[in-house]
């Protein structure tokens, strides 16, 4: 299986390594040390080598800081870690509710104003820095070698994972032609530094294999803007290329990657949000700039929006097979592993799966309220009659990227679930009706996914939504569909909509769906210039024994029955017995 069900940290190791933190900051000097989640390529998902975080405080969210002072430490969450947090890290580290409060902030008071915090410089972004010098007046940021790395003896190697070409009739574009579009937008710059691993893969057509869940290789690139490519990255990495990349790209080794940088005397584009200190500490001119792949990566040409579809199709297929089987079976003697294994078999069954595309969340009654679950062999938990199962996945396939959410209900689900469930229901439906003016961003689109839950006092504490690859890595920026989204959408980007709400200790509720911006049909009387519209790009059933038809408003009925007829006509021709027995019922309208 691409998953495993084991324990990859623990909250008892976490005091005996921070006291081998403080040491070796008291050998250095240093009255603190910053410890990010992120690797060097601020991956949401990072290699063994590169769980720092992990490996020190036991917490295996994708997003978090530990903070390691001389008499206090602290981890810190945002909201959707809040309650795996507590169970994960030992009380010997604060738990701080982050955003809300900074690292800045906190390191200020904890401190008094004064002292030395040390940082390692390949895993601090540029803008990360400002911000932290910007709200600690009077201490001084110390980059040093990675104090973690020197206690953690048994720290794995970094991966070395081959490299594939990327075919051209699902890439869309060729890399030349990528490479001369973006070098001619570089304007008065010399060149961009490209840190981002996905942003590579995009820009030279190829796939990686460094990552678990993520098809993208680890490197650094330089994009020049005489249209040349310098790739820093490890030979044995590249050997199944072939000619694969053009005359443009020259291949170097890793090594020489900063003394590259610092021959380069004019001025260097970084972008700040992505870019290491150690990487602007070699340039002599860097300009603050956006990475250039960033846009057009999302905006899905022609090519990559038909293998969008064609994944979706044939992820449909195996979420239909899954989700018969799952209702025959539970509750039964189903554990959320078996959902888990049973899920993998029937995309593997398709014969295109390459990987699963972050690790199934499958969380049972109180578990489905740990909005990142995972599920281990020790919290594995039996599917219980009058709960709800919150299952989370994707597959990655070769022509693209899928994620998708069902809650459904094991046996008869009580009132405040059947409630909850048709408010975030709603919000779902209220995103994929939605017309809007071009222009518009995430955040001011977010709202219409919330009204309903607002409505009742509700909430859900994460974005409604998140750019997703061609097959890339399925959470992309730098579009988002939340309060913190402030690109504008475009024809061709690809979302997730999933709303969602959490009742801490009972249940966990979300509802995703796939869509792709697209231009919408002009109106009669229309006097906004033009208007965008979401193109669904995922048919799987939705839970309708959950749906409190009362609360829907006409509309939104006709909505939900029209998807589910669409689902039928797609999905139903390729399926057949008790999948296709089960796939009538759960498309019958209401």
């Amino acid at each position: 299986m691409f998953q495993t069900f084991n324990e990859t940290a623990s909250p008892e190791h976490g005091p005996a390594r921070l006291a081998a933190l403080r040491a070796r900051m008291d050998a250095d000097g240093l009255d603190g040390f910053l410890v990010p989640r992120a690797d060097a390529w601020q991956g949401e998902y990072v290699a063994a080598c590169d769980a720092r975080l992990a490996w020190l405080t036991g917490f295996t969210g994708s997003a978090g800081w530990c903070v390691a002072l001389r008499d206090r430490a602290a981890v810190f969450v945002d909201s959707r870690y809040r309650v795996q947090v507590k169970a994960q890290v030992a009380d010997v580290f604060e738990k701080v509710d982050w955003p809300e409060m900074s690292l800045g902030r906190w390191i200020a008071a904890a401190q008094g104003g004064s002292g030395r915090i040390g940082f390692d410089p390949w895993l601090l972004t540029v803008e990360q820095r400002r911000k932290l010098e910007e709200e600690m007046p009077g201490l001084t940021l110390v980059a040093c070698d990675n104090l973690v790395d020197r206690i953690w003896t048994d720290r794995p190697a970094p991966p070395l994972g081959k490299v594939a070409p990327h075919p051209l009739e699902l890439a869309g574009e060729t890399s030349v032609d990528k490479i001369v579009r973006l070098a001619r937008g570089l304007g008065a710059a010399q060149a961009a530094v490209i840190t981002l691993p996905d942003s590579i893969a995009w820009l030279l057509n190829i796939r990686g294999s460094d990552i678990p869940h993520n098809p993208v290789p680890q490197g650094f690139a330089i994009l020049h803007s005489d249209a040349a490519v310098s790739l820093y990255m490890a030979a044995e990495k590249l050997t199944e290329l072939g000619d694969h990349l053009p005359a443009a790209v020259t291949c170097l080794p890793p090594a020489r990657f900063l003394d590259d940088l610092s021959a380069l005397d004019g001025p260097v584009q970084i972008d700040p949000a992505s870019c290491p200190v150690a990487v602007a500490a070699r340039l002599a001119q860097p300009v603050d700039g956006p990475d250039p792949c960033l846009l057009p990566k999302a905006r899905k040409n022609d090519a990559e929006l038909a293998g969008a579809r064609a994944a979706h199709q044939r992820d449909a297929v195996a979420m239909v097979r899954f989700l018969a089987w799952l209702d025959a079976e539970a509750p039964g003697t189903l554990t959320e592993i078996d959902v888990v294994r049973r899920l993998e078999e029937e995309r593997r069954a398709t014969n295109a799966l390459r990987d699963i595309s972050f690790e199934t969340i499958s969380g049972s009654g109180p578990n489905g309220a740990v909005v990142h679950y995972r599920v281990t062999e020790q919290s594995n938990r039996r599917l219980a009659a009058g709960e709800l199962l919150l299952v989370d996945s994707g597959g990655q396939y070769v022509d693209g990227t899928t994620d998708i959410t069902r809650t459904v209900a094991i046996g008869d689900p009580g009132p405040d679930e059947a409630e909850a469930f048709t408010r975030v229901l709603k919000g779902m439906i209220a995103l994929s009706r939605l017309r809007f003016p071009q222009g518009m961003a995430g955040r001011d689109l977010d709202p219409f996914a919330r009204a309903a839950l607002w409505e009742a006092g509700l909430d859900y504490g994460h974005g409604t939504g998140h750019g997703v690859g061609a097959y890339l890595s399925v959470h992309e920026g730098p579009v988002r569909l939340a309060r913190s989204g402030t690109v504008p959408l475009e024809p061709g980007m690809i979302l997730s909509n999933e709303p969602g709400f959490y009742r801490e200790g009972r249940f966990g509720i979300r509802i995703e769906n796939l869509i792709a911006v697209e231009p919408a049909p002009r109106l009669d009387g229309q006097t906004v210039a033009e208007m965008l519209r979401f193109e669904t790009l995922t048919h799987v059933p939705i839970d309708t024994r959950l749906v409190v038809p009362a609360l829907l408003t006409e509309a939104e009925t006709d909505w939900l029955n029209a998807y589910h007829a669409e689902v039928l006509a797609r999905v139903g021709p390729q399926v057949e017995g008790a999948a296709a027995a089960w796939l009538r019922l759960a498309c019958a309208p209401i």
